[in-house]
């Protein structure tokens, strides 16, 4: 049985056990009798670690048993093992020699909170985004074969990853080709199926045998030899697998299926893998397990518990966690004092978006929200449950979502996307083709625009106004704080066309939103201050670093909003009446707002010096959201100091001098 725990140890676990395995080598030394004791020890050193440093929590304490079972049966590096999105590899970290550093994790100089492959030999494959694994793992097959090596190629997959059209294409490729692969399916939601137990454990471990398995390939040879008697042989199988098992889909693949067993159960996974090596062809292995598992709190609250903040040393306090439905306070609940007391807490851009929403949706009978599976990460919950028929989770089909969203359209509804900026780019082509095209009245709320901290490079967004910049009939807003946010979403629902509002992740700098929703001018940005000598051009949520630097050079700065059409007025007036224009924005320079603003004074022959400030040319490792700005100047000194240099080589080169 295995251990089970309530609160987050604040001090190291003794882990004799987990101690000795420095690599997968020396946990395929262990006898099968410990490896239950390594699994309690290994979740108790994640419970620890993960309450030191913060960061993704449930998922990797539900695939444990799992993650052991994989390491001590296959030849890992040797053997790929493929992991899909990465919020559950912590554990795989601790058991491939990385177990005293999961204490720098998400950290600047740390490892990073997924698979890295410049990280370690484990990390096969670099993941952020899901439903990867399962090309990745068959184009590592594929090329084994090719060099007649016989390494295996394992992929793991969750259930909601499953469902994206990427692991559809995948699944039929795999099928194809027709080589020695296994997919695990670990299914924590039970959304495929609840059928786990005795008689399907016992049938699992048959059909995993060699015997069994011996079985049905004569049984293929039978038929394939005697089509006309074998019917019924055939069809009795498969009527025997159906009472017990949800895999038929993935036999008619061409999959041999085995499943669903228990996930937590460390034997019964060793046996079954180890049946499985010998088995030839693609495979999947269905495993239902719970997120979460083996601390109460998060068996409780999953989706409470994905991630958590580093716990407080001095006071046993649980993780503050925003209210699911309102969004507008934080629950504190302290272990040394009986109660719970709460505090509010500054808006974060996503329930701005989400209370925005929720009015629009009052007001107008033809908002259709769409998300594709960020249904709490976009704040959207109370919309949920307030507006059920007129909301659509998708699951994780970022392109689904986006055509979905276009057939609404046509038929006069009016479509509101709410996605990530970094899950947007896999909707391209149908963000372009579907939707701006045919010119239609779809809204995009782009969330997590910009850096986003510790999440690092796979979920920065950094891209998104250079790509929706370039496409014909978009309009492009980036709200500089939680009001703008607000007017600027209700100025692109209005818009009779595709518009995009992209906003960043967590708070703003606290600016209450207004009630009142007024639509503002397209196209047109506002002075917030006049200076002389240098104008600041801000597009986004860096204002109050722009404001900072305008102060101590006495500069002038235009909050411009749009990003496409671009304030073309204000532009010329403040390069006529400015020796630099500086553009600033949380998005790569390359292609993107201050891009806009050269091109425009190069269109209309206006000769003044330009300073594009912006993301370099480079990913970004994680970090604190703050240290990454202040890494790439785009805080108040970073930009100040970026000023003063180009006004400076401006003097050296001759230009008039600015005070």
């Amino acid at each position: 049985m295995s251990a089970s725990f309530t609160e987050i140890p604040l001090s190291r676990p003794s882990t004799p056990l987990l101690d000795q395995i420095n690599d997968p080598a020396d946990l395929r030394g262990l006898e099968r009798d410990q490896l239950t004791q390594l699994a309690d020890e290994l979740r108790a050193y994640l419970l620890y670690s993960v309450g030191q440093t913060g960061g993704h929590f449930g998922a990797g304490l539900g695939v444990i048993e799992l993650t052991i079972a994989l390491h001590y049966v296959f030849d890992t590096p040797r053997d790929k093992l493929v992991w899909d999105v990465g919020h559950q590899t912590y554990p795989h970290k601790i058991l491939t020699g990385r177990r005293e550093k999961l204490l720098s994790i998400r950290q600047a100089g740390g490892l990073s909170g997924f698979p890295k492959r410049s990280e370690s030999e484990y990390d096969t494959f670099g993941v952020g985004h899901s439903s990867t694994s399962l090309s990745a793992a068959l184009g590592m097959k594929i090329a084994a074969n090719m060099d007649g090596r016989d390494d295996r190629a394992i992929a793991v997959i969750g259930d909601g990853a499953m469902t994206a059209g990427m692991a559809i294409e995948a699944l039929n490729h795999i099928a194809h080709v027709d080589l020695d692969m296994l997919v695990v399916l670990n299914d924590n939601n039970m959304s495929i199926s609840k059928n786990v137990g005795g008689l399907a454990t016992y049938f699992s471990k048959l059909w995993s045998s060699r015997a069994y398995n011996l079985f049905r390939e004569s049984t293929k040879r039978l038929l394939k030899a005697f089509p006309s008697t074998g019917g019924l042989v055939r069809k009795t199988e498969e009527l025997m697998k159906a009472l017990v098992a949800p895999g038929i889909i993935f036999e008619e693949l061409g999959f041999t299926y085995i499943g669903p067993i228990d996930g937590h159960n460390t034997s019964l996974l060793v046996h079954t893998l180890e049946n499985l090596k010998q088995v030839s062809g693609p495979v999947l292995l269905h495993i239902a397990t719970s997120k979460g598992k083996g601390f109460t709190p998060a068996e409780a609250d999953p989706i409470g518990y994905h991630a958590i903040n580093k716990m407080e040393p001095q006071r046993k306090t649980e993780v503050a966690s925003a209210d699911p439905v309102s969004g507008s306070l934080v629950k504190a609940i302290d272990k040394t004092h009986s109660g719970t007391t709460t505090r509010p807490v500054t808006l974060k851009y996503q329930q701005v978006f989400g209370q925005w929403l929720c009015d629009m949706a009052r007001q107008d009978d033809r908002v259709v929200a769409i998300t594709p599976a960020m249904t709490e990460g976009s704040g959207m919950v109370e919309y949920a449950e307030r507006y059920p028929d007129r909301f659509h989770d998708v699951a994780i089909a970022e392109q689904h979502a986006v055509t979905l969203a276009a057939g609404l359209a046509c038929e006069g509804k009016k479509p509101v996307v709410a996605i990530y900026s970094t899950f947007l780019q896999r909707a391209y082509d149908q963000l372009i083709h579907d939707v701006a095209v045919q010119n239609l009245d779809v809204l995009f709320a782009i969330d997590r625009a910009g850096l986003v901290g510790a999440d690092g490079a796979t979920h920065a967004g950094m891209f998104d106004l250079s790509y929706l910049r370039c496409i014909p009939n978009m309009v492009v807003m980036a709200p500089s704080d939680e009001n703008e946010t607000r007017q600027l979403l209700f100025t692109g629902f209005l818009h009779p066309g595709p518009a995009a509002v992209r906003y960043p992740r967590g708070t703003g700098p606290g600016v209450e939103p207004k009630q009142d929703m007024v639509a503002v001018d397209i196209g047109r940005g506002v002075l917030h201050r006049r200076g002389s000598g240098v104008a600041l051009l801000n597009f986004g949520a860096l204002l109050p670093a722009v404001l900072q630097a305008a102060d101590r050079l006495d500069a002038s700065v235009a909050d411009m909003r749009f990003v496409k059409p671009l304030d073309e007025d204000l532009i010329e007036e403040l390069a006529l009446s400015h020796q630099l224009l500086v553009t600033v924005e949380e998005n790569v320079v390359a292609g993107g707002a201050g891009s806009g603003v050269s091109e425009y004074l190069a269109r209309h022959n206006v000769v003044t010096p330009v300073l594009q400030l912006g993301l370099p040319d480079r990913f970004l490792e994680h970090d604190d959201h703050g240290a990454q700005l202040a890494a790439v100047g785009l805080d108040a000194a970073g930009i100040t100091d970026a000023i003063r240099q180009r006004l400076l080589q401006l003097q050296s080169q001759g230009a008039r001098h600015i005070v």
